[in-house]
């Protein structure tokens, strides 16, 4: 009887030694090797990409302007830019330093300023989310790489520039404007050809926002990228329709960054082609950024995804 009572003494220790050796190990490997198994967020602000070097560092201090920020949250432990086209580092190039770093989620924050192709088609597509033929067929094109990563991608609205944008010409116009009376203003986008009315809309809202701010009431809207073909025409023509009715020109480009091929071959060479320009034209070859009003639209957005990544069961 001794014996009996003895036997599952001794067979029970056994036993539990025997299961922990056959799925603890295991199971802490498979933990270790899986990116995906602990949270660890990324932010990664994208931009169109441009050959001017102006362009690009504008961008980069944009990411450092506002990494401290998002990173004090706690939800984020990595900011990084990367550019859709033309340089390094590219969207694909950080999507896998991210998982050699072994993130599990990756925010994609479009620095864009409204809808296009970019932000619908070819962002997505880049980061393996999509698979439309034709951006995938125009990626090749222009050898953009497309990757995949094992993190989880998580893409951003675009910026909320509505509102930024109103108050950021609004600004940029006053510091130029001598006699609201006689001045028109005019914007000169980059420019979509599917969604131009998109692209209007958002500048009308811009202008009319102008008005209420200074009572300049006469706008006129150009472009100088796809939609104008690169060419200074579009300028000329929105700053001689506004000359038709006021004395003198208000020129604002609504572009993200300073590039030398836009606002000055592009733009600047439109405004050369207006008579008597020097005097009927005011003009700084500015751009949106730096803008406080960017950077605390990052940090926001990149907060409200990151804190409803973590809180995600």
């Amino acid at each position: 009887m001794q014996r009996l009572l003895l036997l599952p003494r001794l067979v029970l220790p056994v036993l539990l030694a025997v299961l922990a050796g056959c799925s603890s190990p295991e199971k802490t490997k498979q933990t270790a090797n899986d990116p995906l198994a602990i949270k660890k967020t990324g932010v990664l602000l994208v931009s169109h990409g441009s050959h001017s070097e102006t362009w690009r560092n504008t961008l980069f201090d944009l990411e450092d302007n506002v990494r401290r920020k998002i990173l004090e949250g706690k939800t984020v432990t990595g900011v990084k830019s990367a550019f859709m086209e033309y340089n390094e580092p590219s969207i694909a190039t950080r999507l896998k330093e991210f998982d050699r770093e072994e993130y599990s989620d990756v925010i994609i924050v479009p620095v864009l300023l409204t809808v296009s192709s970019h932000s619908f088609d070819d962002i997505p597509t880049i980061a393996g989310l999509k698979d439309n033929p034709e951006s995938v067929e125009m990626l090749k094109l222009e050898k953009i790489e497309r990757y995949t990563p094992r993190a989880r991608v998580h893409i951003a609205p675009l910026l909320d520039f509505r509102k930024i944008l109103q108050d950021n010409v609004l600004r940029r116009t006053k510091a130029l404007s001598q006699n609201p009376r006689e001045e028109g203003l005019v914007l000169i986008g980059y420019g979509s050809e599917p969604y131009e009315k998109e692209w209007s809309e958002l500048f009308q809202a811009a202008a009319s926002h102008v008005a209420s701010g200074t009572g300049i009431d006469r706008h006129s809207i150009g472009w100088c990228g796809h939609i104008a073909r690169y060419a200074p025409d579009s300028t000329t023509a929105a700053v001689e329709r506004v000359l038709q009715e006021k004395k003198t020109a208000i020129v604002i480009p609504a572009l993200v960054a300073f590039d030398e091929n836009f606002q000055i071959r592009i733009i600047g060479g439109g405004i050369e082609k207006v008579d008597n320009h020097q005097k009927r034209v005011l003009y700084k070859p500015d751009a949106i950024l730096p803008d406080p009003g960017v950077e605390e639209w990052i940090v926001d957005i990149s907060k409200e995804y990151s804190e409803r990544i973590t809180n995600k069961k």
